[in-house]
C-alpha cells in the first residue's frame, strides 16, 4: 500500500539494474521478488503495523528489500549502523524498540523480540493514521543524541514524481537522512544503487570506474582525501556526471580544485537536516559556494542571519528532547548564511563560532587557509576559553609528515598572516596522527574529539 508506487516502478522496469553489491547485479525482477518474500516474512512473524522494528544493517539487496517491506507494513524503522557501536543499546532503549533484525557482513538475517513495548505519543499519533514511521539518531558529538521521528509517508510523497535517475553510489549511511534519500530517489527513478565495499578513495573510485557509475554523494571532507590520496589519477572516471556534497561547509579552495581536477563533472551543493529531510538545491555554478535552496514541499526565510526552514516533510518531533520548532512550525537550522539575490551561501554553524573579544570567526574560514599550507592533511578549528579575550582559536592539525610543533607555527603564522585576520590565526597548535572526521566524513571540531 505504502510502497506500490515503487513496486510498479520495479515490475516495469524488471531486466534493469536495481543494485549491485560484491561487484553483483540484482536486476530490478529480483528486488521485487525479494519485497514480496519479505513481506510473507513480516506477516508470518506476525509482526504488527506500527511496530518499532531496529533494522541493523548496511546498504546490500536484502537490507533494501527489507525497509521496503516493513515501511510497506506501516511499521517505525530505525535503521542501525555498526558506526553507532556502545550506543545501540542507548539508541535501542529511547526508539523503544520492539523488533530488531540484524543483517551481517555476509548477509545472513537474525531476527529478535526485544522486552520493551513502544508507548511514545508519537507513536501512538502514526499507529492511528495507519502510516510507517522512520527514526534518525544525530551522531551525538556533542551531548546527548537526539531520535528525530518521521512520518514515512511525508517523506515518500516527493519521490512519486519520476524524475532523471543515474547510477549512483550509496556513499552516505544507511541510518542517515542522506543516505535514505539516495535509496529511495535511485529506486523510484528505476536506476541503480551501486554498494562499494569500503567508503574509502580507492575502493569508491575503483566502484566507480567498475560498474560506471554516474552520481557520487558525498562530503567536502572525503573530497578532500581524494585530492590527498591523488586515487582520481588511478581510475577511470569518465562514466562520472554528477558529484553531490552537503553535510558541512565546502572550503573554496577544495571546490575550485576539485572542479579544475575533474572540468566535465558537474559539482552540485546539497542541504538538508535529519528534522526536515532533504531540500532541493541547484548551484550558481560548479564552482560557486552559492546555491539555492526550497522546491515544493519547502520553505525558507533568514532571521537574524539563521537559515530557517518550513517543511511538508518535517519530522513529527524528536522522542527524546523538546520541540525544535516555532509555533507556526519554522526549524532554526543553526545554519548561519549571507545571501546574494535569490543565492545562499552556509557560513558555518552559529553554535560552533569563535567569538574572539567581540569578533566573530567561523572555524571553516580558518580551515580552509591551514589545509591549503604544504604538508597539511587535515585541520578541525576550534574555540577555547581565555582569561583576556574571552575565547581564543586553537587547531588540531594532523601532518603528511613528521614536523616539529615549532616549525609548523612558524610557517602556519607566516602562511596565515597573507590570508587572515590577527584575531583569527590559532593562537593554540595541537599537532595529531588521528584523522579528525567521523564515519560520516564530517569534520569534528570538539575540544574533546579524538
Amino acid at each position: 500500500m505504502h510502497i506500490d508506487f515503487l513496486l510498479k516502478a520495479f515490475e516495469d522496469n524488471s531486466d534493469s539494474d536495481a543494485i549491485v553489491w560484491r561487484d553483483a547485479v540484482y536486476p530490478y525482477e529480483w528486488l521485487l521478488e525479494r519485497v514480496h518474500y519479505w513481506m510473507g516474512f513480516i506477516h508470518q512473524q506476525e509482526i504488527d503495523q506500527g511496530a518499532v522494528t531496529v533494522l541493523e544493517a548496511d546498504f546490500s539487496p536484502d537490507s533494501v528489500a527489507l525497509f521496503l517491506a516493513l515501511v510497506d507494513k506501516g511499521a517505525i524503522v530505525v535503521p542501525l549502523t555498526e558506526g553507532v557501536g556502545a550506543n545501540r543499546r542507548e539508541f535501542e532503549t529511547i526508539a523503544e524498540a520492539e523488533v530488531r533484525f540484524r543483517l551481517d557482513r555476509e548477509g545472513r538475517v537474525n531476527m529478535d523480540r526485544l522486552d520493551q513495548r513502544a508507548g511514545h505519543s508519537f507513536y501512538r499519533e502514526l499507529r492511528r493514521a495507519g502510516h510507517p514511521g522512520l527514526v534518525l539518531f544525530s551522531s551525538g558529538s556533542t551531548g546527548k543524541s537526539k531520535a528525530a521521528l518521521h512520518d514515512l509517508t511525508r517523506i515518500l510523497e516527493k519521490f512519486k514524481l519520476s524524475k532523471r535517475g543515474f547510477r549512483t553510489i550509496a556513499f552516505l549511511l544507511f541510518d542517515h537522512i542522506g543516505g535514505v534519500n539516495t535509496m529511495l530517489h535511485t529506486l523510484s527513478n528505476a536506476s541503480c544503487l551501486v554498494v562499494a565495499a569500503e567508503r574509502t578513495p580507492d575502493e569508491i573510485l575503483a566502484t566507480v570506474e567498475r560498474h560506471r557509475v554516474e552520481l557520487l554523494p558525498t562530503s567536502p571532507t572525503f573530497i578532500k582525501l581524494i585530492l590527498l590520496s591523488e586515487a582520481y589519477r588511478r581510475y577511470d572516471l569518465s562514466s562520472l556526471r554528477l558529484v553531490t556534497y552537503g553535510t558541512e561547509p565546502m572550503p573554496e579552495g577544495l571546490l575550485k580544485r576539485f572542479h579544475e581536477i575533474l572540468p566535465e563533472v558537474d559539482l552540485k551543493q546539497t542541504y538538508g537536516l535529519s528534522e526536515v529531510g532533504i531540500l532541493r538545491s541547484r548551484s550558481k555554478s560548479a564552482d560557486s559556494l552559492w546555491f539555492k535552496i526550497g522546491g515544493e514541499g519547502f520553505e525558507t526565510r533568514i532571521q537574524d542571519g539563521i537559515l530557517q526552514i518550513r517543511a511538508q516533510s518535517a519530522m513529527l518531533g524528536y522522542l527524546n528532547h523538546p520541540s525544535p520548532f516555532t509555533p507556526d512550525g519554522w526549524l532554526n537550522t543553526g545554519d548561519e548564511v549571507e545571501m546574494n539575490g535569490a543565492y545562499i551561501r552556509i557560513l558555518g554553524r552559529r553554535s560552533e563560532l569563535i567569538n574572539v573579544g567581540g569578533e566573530k570567526v567561523y572555524p571553516a574560514e580558518v580551515e580552509n587557509v591551514l589545509e591549503e599550507m604544504d604538508n597539511v592533511a587535515e585541520a578541525s578549528v576550534y574555540g577555547d576559553a581565555n582569561p583576556i579575550m574571552g575565547r581564543v582559536v586553537c587547531a588540531r592539525v594532523r601532518l603528511n609528515e613528521e614536523e616539529t610543533l615549532s616549525e609548523f607555527k612558524s610557517r602556519m603564522k607566516r602562511h596565515c598572516a597573507s590570508y587572515l585576520e590577527r584575531f583569527k590565526v590559532p593562537v593554540k597548535v595541537t599537532l595529531v596522527g588521528y584523522v579528525q572526521h567521523s564515519e560520516r566524513f564530517k569534520k569534528m571540531r570538539s575540544i574533546s574529539a579524538t
